[in-house]
């Protein structure tokens, strides 16, 4: 499985529905896993995110298909980040 970085930005809509944030956050963790994903960590943060997401999904269609559907919804907007572990690194640097 590789991981993946979701960054998200609450819109206008899901700001103004915030008190059911906890449940939409339910929501997304089950269709991922529905998907194939599996949630590694969760987080309100501060900065130009509101939430980040941390998870592993089996291929980079599974990671950008549930991407697009999270944005479908209408509370967040999202970038997509492909993580890369330090023995990945290794690896590549080894072919140069």
């Amino acid at each position: 499985m590789q991981t993946y970085m979701l960054l998200m930005k609450l819109t206008e809509q899901g700001a103004r529905d915030i008190k059911n944030a906890p449940a939409r956050t339910a929501e997304g963790v089950r269709k991922f896993e529905s998907m194939g994903g599996k949630v590694v960590g969760f987080y309100l943060v501060t900065g130009d995110y509101d939430y980040v997401a941390i998870g592993e999904a089996p291929s980079d269609e599974v990671a950008i298909s549930y991407a697009m559907w999270l944005a479908s919804q209408g509370n967040v907007t999202t970038t997509t980040l492909k993580a890369f572990t330090p023995d990945q690194i290794a690896a590549m640097v080894k072919t140069l």
